[in-house]
């Protein structure tokens, strides 16, 4: 329930307190005086989209403010303190709704706070959706959609219908999902095939060649030392014989291994003499160990190499094979290698095509099956609860001065298969006895439409297992309506506000005497301002209620306006 609504610079409100309780609240006053922004700042509480536009001239910002009362358990009052919003002991909770005016440096904002907390628009959105109703004359335009009686027949049908509708769309969903992957898979079956080709190419190379990791860098390395050999060879043995001597270098120079020993000799000679020199001898000493083993390395390096035309030709014949494996597959034998291990993989994969378009066409065939099976459930279920809400309906217009008239709720086959089923939901209006049915789209006239939208509201809300809002606001539901039909509209409203909270804008002294509170806007002139103030917003009673009805129902204060107001009043209190 809404208790409280607080405006600031909103349209026309400069600032207003509108206070709410259970029962039926009407909200009255003359054409622009500023209902409609108060219907603006409750949308705004509910979530609604917010219009910079709206932001009264010459603030800077809107701002709205309401307390609602949520009951212990209730599903919205766990989202709310999910979004982190603190809840009063009493479960009466704070929303705020700010809009920016927007100028022409920065575009208008919005934002929501729950509870004290800072939220997305969203949140007061999906909390709103349990807590408040909203019907307005877009209402009863919308009503004439097939999709929105569609929607009104699933939900007067119940939750256990609601949960196989849901079902039947996530099957829908997942069918459509299905369809759309096998339709690719078919349209790109050559375009697969011709991939699969070469790559079964590509690998029956690889494969002939057999690269091994790393035998690029290996056979460039041993053709480098291939076709150098002699320069290699040469340039060894100049060393071995620097380091030991030859047959060749004798006389010529002193091997480097003599030179070091007999500099280690000299030092070891004296070395008792001075630990400095022993630990110098030592070290040259083991320089000479380092010499004798390169000396020997060299020998062997020089033994072993040898030049081998044939082998380097049988090098540089692999390396020419490897190069083409590379011009095509990758920039080295190791990206060759991880292109044949990702190409095997992806082959698998196209290879795999028709067997995974078999799997889809058999998941599709489940789904298919699945899914006749939940929409004939669907169909029973609307079939079975449209003659329960016909009958629903029927009874509450004969209470709204439409008696003779009845709602027909027609469930027949649709076209085709839809995410909502399989039906076609049409509500057809009989206006009178003996009248065809037509539809309510072609055959209804304002004022009708607006007591069917009534009577289906109240149908939906009463049906069995249905969670009714808290609060119902209704937008001029009595629009093209007058005389006994209007006063029937209020008199079904009251009774409607006995289990919840109603709110109602209307311009007809008929409704609005059914009211349990009676709230007025009018409307002030400030500095040449239209303005309304925390004054112009006030409930009526005794004398000015009758004052506000005579209005209404007139025009104009005069006695003979007063004492059919008075009539008003006296006829609705026994309802």
């Amino acid at each position: 329930m809404i208790e409280e609504i607080r405006i600031d610079d909103l349209g026309v409100i400069g600032r207003a307190h509108v206070r709410l309780g259970p029962g039926l609240t009407v909200l009255t006053g003359e054409t622009g005086a500023g209902k409609t922004m108060v219907l603006t700042a409750l949308s705004l509480l509910l979530g609604g989209r917010a219009d910079p536009a709206t932001v009264r001239t010459g603030a800077r910002s809107a701002a709205v403010e309401g307390r609602v009362v949520l009951g212990d358990g209730a599903p919205a009052l766990e989202r709310a303190r999910e979004a982190g919003a603190e809840v009063d002991d009493d479960g009466s909770l704070v929303v705020l709704r700010t809009v920016t005016a927007a100028t022409d440096d920065a575009p208008g904002r919005s934002r929501a706070f729950l509870g004290g907390r800072s939220v997305p628009q969203g949140v007061l959105a999906e909390i709103a959706e349990e807590l408040v109703t909203v019907h307005g004359q877009a209402d009863q335009v919308r009503l004439r959609s097939p999709a929105r009686q569609r929607a009104a027949l699933d939900a007067f049908a119940g939750p256990e219908h609601q949960a196989v509708l849901a079902e039947h769309r996530a099957a829908w969903t997942e069918r459509s999902r299905v369809q759309a992957e096998l339709d690719d898979l078919v349209a790109r079956a050559q375009e697969r095939a011709r991939e699969a080709e070469l790559l079964r190419l590509g690998l029956a190379e690889v494969e002939r060649v057999d690269p091994q990791p790393g035998e690029d860098v290996a056979l460039a390395a041993e053709a480098e030392r291939l076709g150098n050999a002699e320069d290699l060879r040469a340039a060894a043995a100049g060393a071995h014989a620097a380091l030991v001597g030859d047959d060749d270098t004798a006389g010529e120079a002193v091997a480097a291994t003599l030179l070091v020993e007999d500099a280690r000799r000299r030092l070891e000679h004296v070395g008792e003499h001075d630990p400095a020199l022993a630990g110098l001898a030592t070290r040259v000493a083991e320089a000479g160990y380092l010499l004798a083993d390169v000396a020997a390395e060299l020998a062997a390096y020089v033994q072993d190499l040898q030049a081998d035309p044939a082998r380097l030709d049988a090098v540089q014949r692999r390396r020419a094979e490897l190069a083409t494996l590379t011009r095509s597959y990758g920039e080295d034998v190791a990206a060759v290698l991880r292109w044949a291990e990702e190409s095997s993989a992806r082959l698998l994969d196209l290879e795999g095509g028709e067997e995974r378009i078999a799997a889809l066409r058999e998941r599709r065939d489940s789904l298919d099956a699945r899914l006749r099976d939940l929409a004939a459930t669907i169909t029973a279920a609307r079939s079975a609860a449209a003659g329960t809400l016909a009958d629903a309906v029927s009874a509450e217009l004969a209470g709204l001065a439409m008696a003779g008239a009845r709602l027909v709720v027609d469930v027949r086959p649709a076209d085709e298969h839809a995410a909502h089923g399989a039906d076609q939901v049409e509500m057809l209006l009989v206006p009178h006895a003996g009248a065809p049915a037509r539809p309510l789209g072609k055959g209804a006239s304002g004022g009708e439409l607006s007591r069917v939208m009534l009577a289906l509201e109240v149908a939906l809300a009463t049906a069995e297992g249905s969670a009714a809002p808290g609060t119902f606001v209704f937008d001029e539901v009595d629009a093209g309506v007058g005389g006994r039909a209007a006063t029937e509209i209020g008199r079904r409203l009251a009774q409607l506000a006995t289990g919840t909270q109603v709110l109602v804008v209307t311009h007809l002294a008929q409704v609005a005497a059914f009211a349990d509170r009676h709230l007025v806007v009018t409307k002030s002139t400030a500095d040449g301002v239209d303005v309304v103030t925390e004054s112009d917003v006030r409930e009526v009673d005794g004398e000015e209620r009758v004052r506000e009805l005579a209005r209404m129902l007139s025009g104009q204060d005069s006695e003979t306006a007063r004492a059919h107001a008075s009539e008003l009043l006296a006829r609705s209190v026994g309802r």
